[in-house]
């Protein structure tokens, strides 16, 4: 249990006793780095991410058609490269 004579409480110009403040890490999310790996020039494949996510391919296809194309609104390409793989990609405007 913490020692309740070491916690200083401020007052609030009103006199009211405020809350010690907590800052917390903004938190990365799963989305958020699929994000990020879309943007990239070369693109991505679905292996990647399911790499970076820990996602099934299922699940991963799910991601790019619903969650970016029809919740997000972003544009989304697909194309194949030399090797025969298909990379996703995100359209900038």
């Amino acid at each position: 249990m913490p020692n309740l004579n070491s916690l200083t409480i401020e007052k609030t110009c009103d006199g009211n006793a405020s809350k010690p403040a907590r800052t917390r890490p903004a938190r990365t999310t799963k989305s958020d780095k699929l994000l990020k790996l879309l943007r990239s020039k070369r693109g991505v494949t679905i292996e990647q991410l399911q790499e970076t996510s820990g996602w099934q391919a299922h699940s991963v296809r799910s991601f790019l058609s619903g969650t970016v194309r029809k919740k997000l609104g972003h544009e989304l390409t697909s194309k194949t490269d030399n090797k025969g793989l298909r990379r996703y990609q995100l359209v900038e405007a």
